[in-house]
């Protein structure tokens, strides 16, 4: 049995943070990129620190219009400050509420290239690292993103999706494609099941990916986010696969 941390992307304007903070152990905040602002930001740290949760950067393309989820060509080093400027106004308001952030995690398109690019994720992994050494990375696990980690001795924290199908070769499908977002509330919940029981993970095609992730995301965004992760939790807890309020990567 392998204990999950259960985490959200929260803080992007979904109005169903308050419900989530009260089921999540991990809360991704958007940094002012794809979703949210200055005060978002502060109302979604508030909210970690009144229900003990986990609080980590979510930084992703600064493309509200298209909520982080078009590809953009940008050099690696202009993502990379975007990156990093993103992060910093988080931890700038982080200290004012005297919350630790404790991680960070790329969004949506930016998340998906440097899951493929390991250039891309060393580069703004190596820019984010410099400037916030104690942040772990959450990252999807055995991609471009988890490898350029490790490469640069970050804390690699691995992480897989509840409610997101995959492709056989471990990285998502992608939101084009028809059943790439699970909206089922059995299926979620049995797919969180089998990664703590068994360390496996159900490609669309049938295939099976063996996983060793310890922490498993739900979007904020998906339809029916909080009676989702009420179930997985549920389930996790049932099973006594809920990890508590520290985890590491090993």
């Amino acid at each position: 049995m392998r204990l999950l941390d259960l985490n959200a992307d929260l803080g992007e304007g979904m109005g169903n943070d308050a419900a989530l903070f009260e089921i999540v152990t991990s809360a991704s905040i958007a940094c002012g990129g794809h979703a949210g602002d200055a005060q978002t930001m502060r109302s979604a740290l508030r909210a970690a620190r009144v229900a003990g949760v986990r609080a980590g950067a979510h930084p992703g393309f600064n493309d509200p219009g298209h909520f982080g989820r078009r590809r953009l060509a940008q050099p690696s080093e202009q993502v990379a400050a975007e990156v990093v400027r993103q992060i910093g106004a988080l931890s700038v308001i982080a200290v004012e509420e005297d919350v630790p952030l404790a991680y960070f995690k790329l969004h949506g398109a930016l998340a998906n290239m440097a899951a493929e690019d390991e250039g891309l994720a060393t580069t703004v992994f190596s820019a984010v690292t410099q400037r916030y050494p104690h942040l772990a990375a959450l990252v999807l696990e055995n991609s471009a993103q988890h490898y350029a980690a490790e490469r640069l001795g970050l804390e690699a924290i691995a992480e897989a999706y509840a409610d997101r199908a995959y492709l056989p070769n471990g990285l998502l499908v992608p939101r084009t494609m028809e059943g790439a977002v699970i909206h089922d509330e059995a299926t979620v919940e049995a797919r969180g099941r089998r990664l703590a029981e068994r360390g496996e993970i159900v490609a669309i095609d049938g295939s099976v990916i063996q996983s060793a992730a310890i922490s498993i995301c739900l979007h904020g965004d998906t339809p029916g986010a909080v009676a989702l992760a009420r179930r997985v939790r549920v389930e996790l807890e049932r099973i006594g696969a809920l990890k508590g309020k520290q985890f590491t990567a090993h």
